[in-house]
């Protein structure tokens, strides 16, 4: 298996030269500038390719033996196939050449957005998360997602730290250890559902597009599930982002794919800040720095959250 930087992610010179030539002919122009926008975790190439003709797009790419290349693979399966009209970037192709394979978006022009109190963002978000599961997912979305086991439904950490508390794990987590691992014993079983699902949603995964709103982008843990696994996984952004825990719970308790399961909703929301804790406590992935500073964060909004829904 190809060895991906430490430092974190391939930049266009790295990739061998017959993938940017064969991007090159399948965008019928060459690429003039590579720019990596910042945010996100992964080692591989994530740029946006500015080209001859004025156009610029968005690509992603990596050795086929890279672990990420099956992640961006069911990305474009679930890009494919979602329905007209759905926040996510439009696909413009998959390319598989000598060992590398790229996916090829198109560009999305504007920043992140703004989850903070003071902006009108988060309640944007949540609003397109409501029309997103307000009907069942499409047969093909559901076949294209299905041909990967959903790692949202597989999320877990309570179980491990229950088994083997780490000297750091903090007073309120042993508090409510036995409890969290209960809840989240019981996610497996619940996950299962009709709605569609990004499954990784937080402020660097959406770009507030100038032209189309807030779009959802990097949809490599599309899934069907419960209709409440997008706007729960909002939550302990909305918390890093600096609102409080208890406006965070009390929006879950009336936003329509929070409250209509809420025992659903706390169990996800176990699962995954689980899911932090556990995986926070693990040695630094190489090529991707910054991620358990951010699992650490993260599973610290999570816990706070759930000490006010199991209060």
């Amino acid at each position: 298996m190809s060895v991906p930087p430490v430092s974190g992610r391939l930049q266009w010179a790295d990739v061998p030269q017959h993938l940017r030539a064969g991007l090159e002919d399948f965008l019928d122009a060459p690429v003039t500038k590579a720019v990596t926008p910042s945010g996100g975790f992964g080692h591989q190439l994530a740029a946006v390719l500015h080209l001859a003709d004025g156009r610029r797009v968005f690509a992603k790419a990596a050795p086929d033996d890279d672990p990420l290349t099956a992640a961006n693979a069911h990305e474009a399966a679930a890009l494919g196939v979602l329905p007209p009209g759905t926040p996510a970037p439009d696909l413009l192709g998959l390319l598989r050449t000598a060992g590398w394979t790229a996916v090829v978006t198109a560009h999305l022009d504007g920043p992140h957005p703004d989850l903070s109190p003071q902006s009108g963002d988060a309640q944007h978000v949540l609003a397109l998360l409501d029309e997103l599961t307000a009907i069942p997912a499409s047969a093909p979305y559901a076949a294209a997602v299905h041909a990967t086991p959903s790692a949202v439904a597989a999320l877990h950490g309570w179980d491990e730290l229950l088994h083997d508390p780490p000297a750091g794990l903090s007073h309120t987590a042993r508090a409510y250890l036995p409890q969290l691992a209960e809840l989240e014993a019981a996610w497996p079983a619940l996950a299962h559902g009709d709605r569609i699902a990004h499954g990784d949603l937080r402020a660097d995964n959406m770009i507030r597009d100038r032209t189309r709103g807030v779009i959802l982008v990097d949809w490599a843990h599309a899934t069907t599930g419960p209709s409440c696994i997008d706007a729960a996984s909002l939550a302990p952004q909305l918390i890093l982002a600096g609102h409080q825990p208890a406006d965070v719970d009390r929006l879950l308790r009336v936003h329509p794919a929070t409250a209509a399961n809420p025992d659903v909703t706390t169990a996800f929301l176990t699962a995954l800040t689980g899911h932090w804790h556990h995986n926070a406590r693990k040695p630094e992935p190489r090529g991707a720095p910054g991620l358990r500073v951010y699992q650490r964060r993260a599973a610290a909004a999570g816990l706070t959250l759930l000490r006010h829904r199991l209060s």
